[in-house]
């Protein structure tokens, strides 16, 4: 005889919790995929999904019927046969791996637990909050796998030539997630600041400052921890008090960052020695050559004094610009002010890139820098998309965690949180193409032909051996000297091919 419509919540456990009007409830994990045998042969089930947990109707005959539910058999049982009976994701009969076992979507689909529905009152608005914040730290674990990658491949002695459409593919990858992850915050606009304060009582002392991935992103791309707004008070490593976590972000912190990798990599730019190409000194020269005839020269010739003194003001200004790169001293004083990152070896790659970009030997690593002041841009560009969003929601309200909401998130988006701002500055420093000192052939086989092992050499003792190699260098038709001793550039045969390579190797840079 039909006595009753218990309500059961079948618990992988076994757990038996009393509900309301004295009915015995069984709670059901999805998320481990366990349920109850009996409940397959069980005609009238209705499953009811809430957050994470699976309700099932059971239409039951006989007072005892509640104490008769009996297990699906052993975990090492389910595990052998596959996923939860009770849903889709177990593979299939020819044991053939399904979509929704591959995935974990039994679990991954069900774990959106509204605050709001555990207090009774479910806010809608609510589980696009949960799936959007979900979203960007599934899109954060893949930035760290790639950003990973890349500075593994950085980590080497010498970088691999090879793997260089291998370190662009996977920068340019982490730029379009990040494109996308800019672009998600119009997906939450869609959500009004009433809406919002609906549930956001219930969130408690949850906070985006405790995202862990984000903190490991940031360590990994090069923030410094000086450079860092302080999260009421106190250091952002304090928000957490698992092990786990903490010494996640220990380690971040302690390997070397995919900014100073590049800046090592930067500073072994084929070029750079004295033994290969005399970059700086042919450059420092172009620059002089370009401030006098660009500014210098006019200022003198201009015959209204006003005018004139505002000229040579201009001079004056570009000239003391340029000689801050070029004075090694008063370079690293701005490096110890915080003000610059890159070590002046490492400056002098990025502009020799920057400005032969044009040339084979140039054109990837160009593209890499340039991916990597994209990926800068974009953080920013997420941060202010943050504030701005913020700031719509809950306009100069306290945030949630105790910290001061939109002001904190406002101080977040200076200069002070870019890590490549050496490579935007570039632009100050280049020069017109016409005063850009082309490469002769020689020069452009030697840096194709570089022993890696000669390179290396190079680069460890190029502050201990003065070059006697003399090079010419046209520009405009007119022989360059080398800028720096004042020494004639003697009539050396730059076609010729009077160097001895023993062991040629392609030069991975």
């Amino acid at each position: 005889m039909l006595v009753c419509q218990p309500v059961f919540s079948i618990c992988c456990r076994n757990s038996v919790k009393p509900s309301t009007r004295g009915v015995k409830t069984y709670s059901c994990d999805i998320v481990s995929g366990r349920c109850f045998q009996a409940l397959l042969s069980t005609k009238a089930i209705t499953p009811v999904h809430q957050s994470r947990l699976t309700t099932f109707t059971v239409t039951t005959q006989g007072r005892d019927s509640q104490q008769s539910v009996k297990t699906a058999g052993t975990m090492a049982e389910r595990e052998e046969t596959g996923g939860c009976p009770m849903g889709q994701g177990g593979d299939s009969k020819d044991g053939t791996m399904s979509y929704h076992t591959y995935l974990k979507l039994q679990g991954l689909l069900h774990c959106q637990e509204m605050a709001s529905a555990q207090h009774g009152k479910e806010v809608h608005d609510e589980h696009l909050f949960i799936i959007t914040h979900q979203a960007y730290e599934l899109w954060f674990k893949q930035i760290l796998f790639e950003i990973d990658s890349v500075r593994n491949l950085f980590s080497q002695p010498i970088l691999d030539e090879s793997k260089m459409l291998q370190i662009l593919n996977q920068l340019n990858r982490v730029v379009l997630i990040l494109k996308l992850l800019v672009d998600q915050f119009h997906i939450l606009e869609t959500m009004t600041p009433l809406d919002f304060m609906e549930f956001r009582v219930y969130l408690s002392s949850a906070s985006g400052f405790q995202s862990l991935q984000f903190r490991l992103m940031e360590n990994k791309l090069g923030v410094k921890e000086e450079s860092r707004v302080k999260y009421n008070q106190q250091h952002y490593l304090n928000v957490f008090n698992d092990p786990e976590s903490i010494q996640q972000l220990k380690d971040s912190l302690e390997q070397p960052s995919l900014f100073a990798l590049v800046d090592k990599w930067l500073e072994r730019t084929p070029g750079l020695s004295e033994k290969t190409f005399r970059f700086w000194e042919i450059y420092r020269h172009s620059v002089t050559r370009w401030l006098e005839d660009a500014f210098f020269q006019p200022a003198q010739r201009e015959t209204d004094e006003k005018l004139k003194e505002t000229l040579m003001a201009d001079y004056l200004k570009q000239k003391d610009s340029f000689e801050s790169i070029f004075d090694v001293s008063k370079y690293n004083a701005q490096v110890q002010r915080g003000e610059r990152r890159l070590s002046h070896r490492g400056f002098q790659g990025a502009m020799l890139i920057s400005l032969y970009r044009d040339e084979p030997r140039f054109n990837q690593p160009f593209q890499m820098l340039t991916l990597l002041m994209d990926i800068d841009s974009l953080m920013t560009k997420w941060r202010y998309n943050h504030v701005m969003l913020v700031q719509r929601m809950i306009g100069s309200k306290v945030g949630t965690g105790g910290s001061s909401g939109y002001q904190y998130l406002r101080s977040t988006i200076s200069d002070r949180y870019k890590v490549y701002l050496d490579l935007f500055n570039l632009s100050t420093y280049l020069i017109p193409r016409a005063y850009i000192a082309p490469m002769t052939e020689r020069m452009k086989r030697r840096l194709s032909l570089l022993n890696t092992d000669q390179l290396l050499k190079d680069h460890h003792e190029h502050e201990h051996e003065h070059d006697t190699e003399q090079v010419r260098v046209t520009l405009n038709g007119v022989a360059l000297d080398d800028g720096v001793n004042g020494d004639d550039v003697n009539g050396d045969d730059m076609n010729g091919d009077g160097d001895e390579v023993a062991k040629v190797v392609t030069f991975s840079l």
